[in-house]
């Protein structure tokens, strides 16, 4: 079990079962494991979180808005702001629905984001014509990952959940998509997210992994989640 730890392995594992394969560890080099099934050898990395959102706040489902004002609002702060975001930085928003005053939600959005670039701010929470917008500064980042992702959400949904959850993700998915590969590997390359004590579905995963922007090289991205269960993030 040369270089996987506990979570690790048992993702792995975990993986196997689910395609009715073998695996064998990667040695000293990258990727982390190998994966046998029907004859086609795949190379496999890894990569744990431990999602402590549990200790603020609900882990159930958020309930996301995706009508024409909602999307519009996060398209507008996307384009007005993604040449602004110093590289390797990216600002995550969240939105609390219903929008009643988008043009000028946006716009005072956009000036609060400044502020929080020119100060260095990690965050801000505050009540924007209604609505209650967090704001999270998260550095150290892939240079490809998107600038701005942002969320509309319903009031009574935790945006801890989805500040945090996208937080992880653009961390783990970016450093496993910068490891080196082995140079002797030309096959597919998996990436397997094996989350420890994180959320229960699948369907926020997708939808922040939908807004990353990432093509990180992988054929294949999994979810392992804390019952043991395997689902797939992209493909």
């Amino acid at each position: 079990m040369s270089g996987l730890r506990k979570r690790e392995q048992a993702a792995i594992e975990a993986v196997a079962r689910h395609f009715s394969a073998t695996w064998e560890t990667g040695g000293e080099e990258s990727p982390d494991a190998h994966l046998t099934m029907a004859g086609k050898r795949i190379a496999v990395d890894v990569t744990a979180i431990k999602q402590k959102i549990a200790e603020r706040g609900s882990l159930a489902k958020p309930r996301l808005r995706f009508d024409r004002v909602a999307l519009g609002l996060v398209a507008d702060l996307q384009a007005a702001l993604r040449e602004s975001i110093p590289i390797g930085q990216t600002v995550i928003v969240t939105v609390t629905a219903p929008i009643r005053l988008p043009s000028k939600t946006a716009a005072a959005l956009e000036e609060k984001i400044r502020v929080c670039l020119a100060r260095r701010s990690a965050q801000l929470e505050e009540i924007i014509h209604g609505n209650q917008i967090r704001i999270r500064l998260v550095k150290d980042v892939s240079t490809r990952m998107s600038k701005v992702i942002g969320f509309v959400h319903n009031p009574d949904s935790d945006p801890n959940v989805l500040l945090g959850l996208t937080q992880l993700l653009l961390q783990h998915i970016g450093t496993a998509g910068g490891k080196p590969t082995s140079k002797k590997f030309r096959g597919d390359r998996w990436l397997v997210v094996a989350n420890e004590d994180g959320l229960p579905h699948i369907e926020t995963y997708r939808h922040i992994y939908s807004q990353l922007s990432y093509p990180a090289g992988f054929k294949k991205i999994l979810v392992v989640l804390a019952d043991g269960r395997v689902e797939t993030l992209s493909e």
